[in-house]
């Protein structure tokens, strides 16, 4: 079904004649199919009806429930029906008798049969047979004669019911009578389907068309009819939604728009009546949702439309006059009709609204509130009771407003006519204001209009009548006449402060004021009772508007234009308006400091230093000719006057500070300080002072005014420049009166005489730090350079404490980032920074908190590296940290976890340095796992070859340890004492005789299988489960040897390989040279001793190299085949877990295909960024701490490495080039030549 079926819709502006548009015009007739047609056509002999529902016809005159007329019922209900053959006789039998002639028919057959039964066959048996057939019929004519029992008793509960003057008022025990006439009940078909189809009939019939709204008692004449037909709720819901499944059809069936409206509205008023009729258990036997489709809300629509238009109709009945028992009435209503209170208080308010406008509208001088007052019944009352109001109404708009806005004026204007307001006026103005909806501003706008101009009136009727002069009390008498009025007073004093200034400023216009205007202000004054300082405030604004007029004109006069008519206007002005000094003097500083502030902008805009300055001399100029005066002229003296004065006043001061500095020696140096406070003798040349009471302190910030002031400083010290053509400038240098106008300038500035200083001395420092930086570049102070300073010092005329500091500013500046570098590089260690601190360096301040910590760092690598196997808990955790100003829990910290990496890297650096034969370097890195277990007690170590752990003991223990060092060991290396003891008891089984003179090199050893003689290199550590492509190799030397037997070595086919992988990959490429043999037998032990161990640390890798003839820079190169490659994940697998120089995001990218347990043999690049191309990408991830590798990171940790992988990184042409020479190098290790060695036929074994 469509859900816009619940929607409601505008009703139809063309209503069909007809009351229920959806149902069949045709008339409902109850049909009955005959018994006999039934029994043929349902051999389970049940009753089949036919339902036809006729046009139900209303007037909206008769209310629904009022059938009374034969006729009408007879259209409702389908008029009488009658009763033919068998059920008439039925109709006529009482029960007994019903049963008796059943009892008779039955047994009369049987007799009967029994006759024939015996008379046409002659036997007993054949009686018996005739008696169970004619049984059997007569069984079958007394089942059908009870079986018609229900179907009569239907037909007259319809014709009782259709017959029936008004059906609503039918009694239950009626319907139970002719039940218990027929001896039938509900749970019998027929009779049920009865019920059903009358009730189905009469909900259709009391249910309004759609067009019309329900009248509100639909709900209790359907539930009275429903109880009295005793029909089970189930199946009166079944024909609630029969008739919504008819409204729908009939929808779906008609094309007419109106028509569609209308049934949409009776579904709606179909969902609404069934809801209130079942009550709660509605949602159970009403499936709306399931059956058509319906959602909740569009139910709750349904319902809230309905409820709305029956609590309007109910609310018809509420007129102005309500009274408790319409409330309460409107309340049960409410709740009768499901209405949400929300929705229950807006029609109320609505409806009371709307009742009030009608008021309006028929007088609008009549307005008063509808409210009750609260009642002991309030709960029961309808919701909206309240104060009445017009918001939302007709009178809800702008012109409507207006008209309620004057109406509320004339009736404050009607409340204060009698000179004061009552207090019952005051409420119903509040009253008032509510219900027009004003809101609070609007009305007291309105309000203090219309009492202003009342007491406005009643004051000037006190003041002509002289009752206010009269009054002893002037402020008790207005503070009545506020009261009377209720008038706000403060609204009074702005009225008096009004009054006055209009006096005022008809008295002022003459340009000044007479002893007569005083009086009669003095008078007004005291009648109005205006405090002084509102007084004040009226004479500063309208006599200093007039006074400042005066004071421009005079400044716009110019330093030609003050002439003696000007002199004479300022004066008058100041005496004449009555101004207090200190108001003339701050009209006057403000027109004085606005002409400063045009000179200022136009030195600012000035495009030379010397322009500037010109600007800033035409305001010292004007301050000198045009301000002195003028405040000459407002005081009443003469300039010269003012001047002494002036000069009187500022003697003290100056005085007090030259005082100041003469006591402070160092600014006897400082040249231009001492020309800003000239001779007397210059003074005197230079004519008298300007004033120094008007500055500029206020409108412009500190940094500003001696900005300005610096900028004539320097036009007195350089002169004035003058350009001429072809880029050439004269310059023209000022005597020291322009030191004189400095001064002045400081005074217009109103700069102090420590800001003036400091101006001075700054231009020094900065004069002096410029040239002390050239003469300081590389931070060295040398005695030379100590001199030139110090002539420096007296040609700025700096003293020499700042110099000094200067000096040592730079010095320091010089020495912190030398600091910074050399620990940022490694080249500083923890000796020297003591040292430092020794010296008075402060080093804490001069290197970042970072940096010593990455000291620290370093400073305890280099304990755990040292081969002692000492280590002193109070130097690493106290005094170190403590020199160092470091955290020292962090610091434990840090050493914790390099303890933890070095100790098993040193075990691993052990083993390999023993399959080097390293007796030296074995037992160095054993006391750094003794020294990383002093910090960081461990337990036994685990090692897969345990024979080579009994040989690093034997080998340890020849090296005379003390006893508890060798004892750690033991426990660290997990052997017991009687091994231990027999251990030392053996020769030196670490390094067997003649090993060190063993020599392998570039001779293809590592190609050779296992045999029964020896054990080849393929199986050896580094290379098992590594080394790999031995199948290319052998492919190469196969078809070598079909063009050119026995030749080519496979020790040149490695070494080719190895230059054209390069190649391939997107190397560089060298020269290979060629003519090398193969050796005859490879060693296990040496491929395991000599190959570099992925755990080394830097200091190992390079004695490594070294020791097969490489340089550190040579190693660094080759360490760059590693820009392709795969390593197994045991070989990096602490790295990742452990240490702490790897990128964080690389290792956890790691974890992944390398668990902390398990996954030894997964393999992952060494190169990551690029693992198939051949660059310099492998020292860029060095750069990044991603190298794979221990050994791979050492290479850049903060060793003597690092700025030959900072280059590789940044010009892969070096690294090409270096690496091309390193391998040529490494292809000439060692190689077998001449008669030395074999040219192999198979690479796998020797001829």
């Amino acid at each position: 079904m469509n859900p816009s079926i619940l929607i409601s819709s505008p009703s139809s502006p063309h209503p069909t004649v007809l009351c229920s548009p959806f149902i069949n015009p045709a008339s409902l007739r109850f049909t009955t199919i005959s018994s006999n047609s039934l029994t043929r056509k349902h051999q389970s002999n049940r009753y089949r009806y036919v339902y036809r529902i006729s046009t139900v016809r209303c007037s909206s005159s008769n209310s629904p429930d009022q059938l009374t007329t034969n006729s009408s019922n007879s259209d409702v209900f389908g008029g009488k029906k009658e009763l033919t053959g068998l059920h008439s006789l039925v109709d006529t039998m009482s029960p007994p008798l019903r049963l008796a002639s059943s009892v008779l028919i039955f047994a009369g057959a049987i007799a009967a049969g029994y006759g024939l039964g015996f008379r046409f066959g002659g036997s007993r048996n054949a009686g018996l047979g005739g008696a169970i057939a004619l049984g059997a019929a007569g069984a079958g004519a007394a089942y059908a004669l009870n079986s018609c029992i229900p179907e009569v008793a239907a037909v007259n509960l319809h014709n009782y019911v259709a017959g029936s003057d008004d059906p609503g008022a039918l009694k239950k025990e009626d319907i139970e009578g002719i039940a218990n006439k027929y001896g039938v009940s509900k749970q019998n078909e027929a009779f049920n389907a009865e019920l059903c189809d009358l009730y189905c009939r009469f909900v259709s019939s009391i249910l309004p068309p759609g067009n019309e709204d329900l009248k509100g008692n639909e709900v209790e004449t359907i539930i009275r009819f429903k109880n009295a037909l005793g029909i089970d709720d189930p199946d009166a819901a079944a024909m609630h939604m029969e008739l919504g499944r008819r409204i729908f059809r009939q929808r779906l069936e008609t094309g007419d728009r109106d028509a569609d409206t209308e049934q949409r509205r009776a579904f709606q008023k179909l969902i609404y009546v069934s809801t209130l009729v079942f009550g709660e258990a509605s949602t159970f036997l009403l499936p709306w949702k399931r059956v058509f489709k319906v959602t909740d809300a569009q139910v709750e629509i349904a319902i809230r439309d309905n409820a709305q238009r029956l609590y309007a109709f109910k609310l018809k009945s509420v007129d102005r006059d309500v009274d408790v028992e319409q409330l309460v009435s409107l309340r049960e209503a409410q709740l009768l009709y499901r209405l949400s209170d929300e929705l229950a208080e807006d029609k109320f308010k609505e409806h009371t609204r709307k009742l009030v406008e009608e008021n309006i509208s028929t007088a609008l001088s009549i307005l008063k509130s509808r409210t009750r007052a609260a009642h002991p019944d309030a709960g029961r009352f309808a919701r909206g009771i309240g104060p009445v109001s017009l918001i939302g109404g007709d009178y809800d708009a702008d012109r409507k407003m207006d008209e309620l806005k004057h109406l509320y004026r004339a009736y404050v204007t009607d409340s204060l006519s009698g000179g004061r307001m009552e207090k019952h006026k005051l409420a119903a103005l509040n009253q008032l204001k509510n219900i027009f909806g004003l809101g609070k501003r609007e009305a007291e706008f309105i309000t203090i209009d219309v009492t202003t101009k009342a007491y406005r009136k009643r004051l000037a009727q006190a003041v002509s009548s002289g009752d206010l002069e009269a009054a002893d009390s002037k402020a008790a008498f207005l503070q009545n006449l506020c009261d009377v009025l209720h008038f706000d007073t403060q609204k009074a004093i702005e009225i008096h402060e009004e009054i006055y200034r209009q006096k005022l400023q008809q008295v002022v216009t003459k340009g000044e004021l007479s002893e007569e205007d005083v009086k009669a202000l003095e008078r007004l004054q005291i009648m109005l009772c205006i405090p002084k300082q509102t007084v004040e405030a009226a004479h500063a604004d309208i006599c200093g508007r007039l006074f400042e007029n005066v004071v421009k004109e005079a400044i716009a006069a110019g330093v030609d234009g003050y002439d003696a008519e000007i002199k004479k206007s300022v004066r008058k002005a100041a005496h004449g308006l009555r101004l207090t000094r200190e108001v003339a003097m701050s009209i006057a500083s403000k027109a004085v400091r606005k002409i400063f502030m045009n000179y200022i902008q136009r030195s600012r805009a000035a495009g030379s230093r010397t322009e500037a300055a010109r600007e800033l001399k035409k305001m010292i100029a004007f301050n000198t000719l045009v301000v002195t005066e003028l405040l000459a002229d407002i005081k009443g003296e003469s300039s010269d006057t003012m001047s002494e004065s002036s000069d009187t006043m500022a003697e003290e001061p100056i005085k007090e500070e030259e005082k100041l500095i003469e006591e402070d020696e160092e600014w006897e140096s400082l040249q231009s300080l001492r020309k800003v406070r000239p001779n007397k003798e210059l003074v005197a040349k230079l004519g008298k002072q300007s004033q120094t009471e008007i500055t500029l302190k206020d409108d412009l910030p500190e940094r500003d005014r001696t900005d300005l002031y610096k900028t004539y400083l320097l036009y007195c010290l350089t002169g004035e420049v003058t350009r001429i053509p072809f880029g050439a400038q004269i310059t023209t240098k000022k005597d020291d009166s322009e030191y004189v106008l400095l001064n002045q300038l400081g005074g217009i500035l109103g700069l102090t005489g420590k800001e003036i200083v400091e101006v001075h001395r700054s231009l020094a420092e900065q004069a002096f730090r410029q040239q002390a930086e050239v003469i300081l570049a590389d931070g060295q102070l040398t005695k030379a350079r100590v001199d030139q300073l110090n002539e420096l010092q007296k040609q700025v005329g700096l003293p020499p404490q700042y110099s000094e500091k200067i000096i040592k500013s730079i010095t320091s500046t010089k020495l912190a980032a030398a600091l910074e570098t050399a620990v940022g590089q490694g080249r500083l260690s923890i000796k020297e920074i003591r040292e430092l601190k020794g010296s008075g360096v402060n080093v804490d301040g001069m290197v970042s908190e970072s940096l010593r910590e990455n000291l620290f760092k370093k400073t305890v690598d280099e304990i755990f590296s040292s081969g002692t196997g000492e280590f002193d808990e109070e130097e690493v955790y106290q005094k170190i940290p403590q020199d160092l100003n470091i955290n020292a829990e962090k610091s434990k910290r840090v050493v914790h976890e390099l303890a933890k990496t070095r100790l098993s890297n040193s075990l691993i650096q052990a083993v390999a340095l023993l399959r080097q034969r390293n007796r030296q370097g074995v037992v160095s890195s054993l006391n750094d796992l003794l020294a990383c277990d002093k910090a960081v007690p461990s337990q036994p170590l685990s090692w897969e070859v345990p024979e080579e752990l009994a040989d690093l003991f034997v080998i340890y223990s020849k090296s005379d340890p003390a006893p508890e060092k060798l004892s750690r060991l033991q426990y660290l290396l997990d052997i017991s004492d009687s091994t231990a003891e027999a251990l030392q008891g053996t020769g030196d089984r670490g390094l067997p005789i003649g090993a060190e003179e063993e020599e392998f090199g570039c001779d293809a050893s590592i190609l050779l299988d296992d045999t029964s003689n020896f054990t080849g290199e393929k199986t050896a550590g580094p290379n098992d489960n590594s080394v790999r492509g031995f199948d290319v190799i052998d492919t190469v030397k196969s078809q070598v040897e079909t063009i050119c037997p026995g030749v080519v070595s496979c020790a040149d086919i490695l070494a080719v390989a190895a230059r054209d992988s390069v190649v391939a990959l997107g190397g560089p490429s060298w020269t290979v040279p060629l003519g090398r043999r193969d050796s005859t037998t490879a060693s296990f032990s040496a491929a395991n001793s000599d190959l570099p161990s992925p755990a080394m640390d830097l200091s190992d890798l390079i004695t490594a190299f070294s020791n097969k003839g490489f340089t550190a820079k040579e190693m660094v190169a080759l360490s760059g085949s590693h820009s392709t490659g795969q390593a197994r994940c045991l070989m990096f697998k602490d790295r990742i877990y452990n240490e702490a120089n790897i990128n964080s995001s690389f290792a956890t990218s790691l974890k992944s295909n390398c668990p902390s347990s398990g996954g030894d043999d997964n393999l992952s690049p060494l190169d990551a960024t690029s693992p198939v191309i051949f660059d310099n990408a492998y020292f860029k991830n060095l750069v990044n701490k991603k190298g794979l590798l221990h050994s791979d990171q050492q290479l850049f940790n903060g060793g003597s490495t690092d700025s030959q992988v900072t280059a590789y990184s940044t010009n892969p042409a070096v690294f090409y080039a270096d690496f091309a020479s390193a391998m040529v190098k490494m292809g000439n290790l060692s190689p077998l030549t001449g008669s030395n060695g074999q040219i192999r036929t198979s690479c796998r074994k020797i001829n």
